[in-house]
């Protein structure tokens, strides 16, 4: 029977313990539109998913900074999608999404010079939104 040299058991057992600790990897903001959103919005983001509600077209997501002439509103789509929004801008058809609520919280700079904690999923969502903007943003707004 072989014996594992002594000098090798100490690297073995920190391996195991940091690989214990080390954290979930997070979910791409692709792979949550593709289970959150594609349903809906189509796995193009233009709008053309079977699962939207019957009679309503949802909206190419796209063309969000498109639509605000070149500026994208970091803030105000994460609203949209977290379900804020629903008291002061209602969307027929649009559901919230309470799990993009959930932990972990992250740091996030909302562009105004304020960093506060915000959900993981969200934040890579609205990022992976904005890298499929056609044209590109122009410009930002918080």
């Amino acid at each position: 029977m072989s014996r594992i040299p002594s000098f090798v058991l100490p690297p073995l057992a920190l391996a195991g313990v940091l690989s214990a600790c080390t954290p979930e990897p997070p979910v791409s903001g692709r792979a949550l539109f593709a289970e959150n959103c594609a349903g809906c919005h189509g796995s193009d983001a233009t709008g053309g998913g079977p699962g939207a509600s019957p009679g309503t077209t949802p909206p190419d997501l796209t063309r969000i900074a498109a639509r605000r002439d070149g500026i994208w509103p970091m803030l105000e789509v994460m609203s949209i999608i977290d379900g804020y929004a629903k008291g002061t801008n209602p969307r027929a058809g649009m559901p919230a999404f309470s799990g993009f609520l959930d932990p972990p919280l992250v740091p996030f700079d909302t562009g105004n010079g304020v960093t506060v904690e915000a959900p993981r999923n969200l934040i890579a969502l609205v990022e992976y939104l904005e890298t499929i903007q056609s044209p590109p943003p122009t410009d930002y707004v918080p």
